[in-house]
């Protein structure tokens, strides 16, 4: 991986900008017109309470160094250094029924081109049950030889494009690619940034599953010059034997992003992964169910659980400037907390959606 120098004033230049960190609005409570896909707004209670919070630690933790606050250790690559901290909690299984999967996929014809589902009901009748039957057809047998051998390959991504191009990109057949995968292959991503367009990423949460345990890694930038250490750090996680993407809105934000970050400091960025974006399957499997498919929704209308004391996505840059600007840790507590669970929380909705769609149990 290529890295280049990061000038030593890029945290001084950055910091003249910071007048234009609020990409939300503050809107009042109850207001749920528009917003139910867009993380562009606070609710007035919501932003009081952050306000409260942020009062609270800044008094709290005055003259705190940083050692005493948070556990972990300086890591070093080519980019430079950067702090890591690391945690673990429970996972509920990820074993996907692929016999049943397999089946389902092989019954659908309407995957060959030129056949809806009209004419699927009408091969059925003569015969023609799976795409391995349809290889037979006199008219259909090439483009069902084709289908048959890419789902055969086993490659996720292929497959992915393949039903997203005859379905939808959140079918669950899309979804049932995941068992293609060992749980072990799976990265949950979940990045933390200074807003919403080319400003530098503060915080990179990445899930891995170790012996049956979630274990969080997050790469913490202390200072603006330490992103592009975060950013290696981060990104070797996706450069394993066969890595699959797990992020929540991570197609349209999260990954747009450090792409742009990885070209700022000239980092060559990695080819296409399978890619399961979790906000996508949440739509189609939840969409009016719910006030809301922001993950802090999700979590506590599926999971069951409740923040506490957390700190709204959209003013971590604030409390993030507050920490750059005085050097007091209490605003980073809970953005630190907040990335950690969001981790967590994408790993626990992409189980309950796999579990809910081709659980082996």
């Amino acid at each position: 991986m290529t890295v280049t120098n990061v000038c030593p004033r890029i945290g001084a230049l950055w910091q003249q900008r910071m007048d234009a960190l609020r990409d939300y609005q503050v809107i009042r409570d109850g207001n749920e017109f528009g917003t139910s896909f867009s993380n562009g707004y606070l609710f007035t209670s919501e932003y009081d309470r952050a306000r409260q919070q942020f009062d609270r630690l800044i008094e709290e933790y005055t003259a705190i160094p940083f050692s005493e606050i948070f556990s972990g250790e300086e890591i070093t690559n080519e980019g430079g250094a950067c702090f890591r901290l690391r945690d673990s909690c429970d996972l509920p299984s990820l074993d996907i029924d692929n016999d049943r999967f397999r089946r389902d996929v092989l019954a659908d014809l309407t995957l060959i081109r030129g056949i809806g589902p009209a004419t699927q009901r009408l091969l059925k009748k003569r015969g023609y049950d799976t795409l391995e039957d349809l290889v037979r057809h006199p008219k259909f047998r090439e483009p069902a030889r084709q289908v048959f051998d890419r789902l055969s390959q086993g490659n996720s991504t292929e497959i992915m494009d393949l039903v997203g191009s005859r379905h939808t990109k959140s079918h669950p057949f899309v979804l049932g690619t995941a068992g293609l995968h060992e749980p072990e292959d799976y990265v949950f991503l979940d990045i933390e940034t200074m807003g919403l367009f080319s400003r530098p990423i503060i915080l990179i949460g990445v899930g891995t599953i170790e012996r049956g345990k979630l274990m969080v890694y997050q790469y913490f930038v202390r200072d603006i010059s330490e992103e592009q250490a975060a950013l290696v750090s981060a990104m070797e996680h996706l450069s394993g034997d066969h890595p699959a993407l797990v992020t929540f809105n991570g197609k349209s934000f999260d990954m747009p992003y450090i792409q742009d970050r990885l070209a700022y400091y000239g980092i060559r960025s990695h080819n296409r992964l399978p890619h399961y974006d979790v906000l996508h399957f949440s739509r189609a499997r939840w969409k009016n169910q719910y006030p809301s498919l922001r993950l802090s929704v999700l979590e506590k209308e599926i999971l069951g659980i409740s923040r506490e004391d957390d700190v709204p996505g959209q003013l971590v840059p604030e409390f993030y400037d507050s920490y750059l600007r005085t050097g007091n840790c209490g605003p980073l507590v809970p953005v630190i907390e907040h990335n950690k669970q969001d981790v967590i929380s994408l790993a626990l909705l992409f189980a309950h959606l796999i579990g809910e769609t081709y659980g082996s149990q």
